[in-house]
């Protein structure tokens, strides 16, 4: 039954996985919650942790609904939100806030923190911003950079890698680095 496929999805609330067969059609499914931590109506934040453990706790629950083994698998692929991981040398967590805690290392799509710098990198009319819908938001991961190294200087200058969600998950299950080129185009307007 080789080429079968695993689907994982990591929304805002928790993480799904799908098993699907060589037409699309799912064939097993599992979801587990994760925790989103909110200090403040602006703040937003997670743990790659956290998401990881509810990506492999999902997978392990879908495969034996599915009836395949893993040489059944033909690939795996990714999708998650808009939220930005920042891991110090050796994939170490860091803290993205002021709490100082470490395995709050996600800045999530729906953290708002950065609107002032969004705002100003709008105010430049940068002809990257065309790519993006001729605005950025403070949902997307430049502003969030920018708001790390002006708020954050000691997490900004100690990490070895800024991911968007969806590649540390590639990065986390594969060991790759490379970055999907919606993310790189989208989201970090690098052309």
């Amino acid at each position: 039954m080789a080429g079968h496929f695993i689907g994982i999805d990591v929304g805002t609330g928790s993480v799904r996985a799908g098993i699907f067969d060589p037409t699309g059609r799912m064939v097993a499914t599992a979801k587990r919650d994760i925790a989103l931590y909110r200090d403040g109506p602006d703040i937003a934040e997670q743990s790659s942790a956290d998401i990881w453990q509810a990506v492999c706790a999902s997978v392990r629950e879908a495969m034996p609904q599915s009836g395949l083994g893993p040489d059944d698998i033909a690939g795996i692929g990714f999708d998650a939100t808009c939220s930005l991981v920042v891991l110090g040398p050796g994939g170490k967590p860091l803290p993205v806030g002021a709490h100082d805690d470490a395995s709050r290392d996600i800045i999530v799509w729906m953290d708002h923190r950065a609107i002032d710098q969004a705002e100003r990198i709008n105010a430049t009319k940068h002809p990257v911003l065309t790519y993006v819908g001729g605005t950025i938001s403070p949902e997307m991961e430049t502003p969030k950079l920018l708001w790390l190294r002006e708020n954050l200087l000691e997490t900004y200058h100690a990490a070895w890698q800024f991911f968007d969600l969806p590649d540390f998950l590639t990065w986390r299950a594969s060991g790759s680095l490379a970055r999907s080129t919606c993310t790189v185009t989208c989201k970090w307007t690098y052309l």
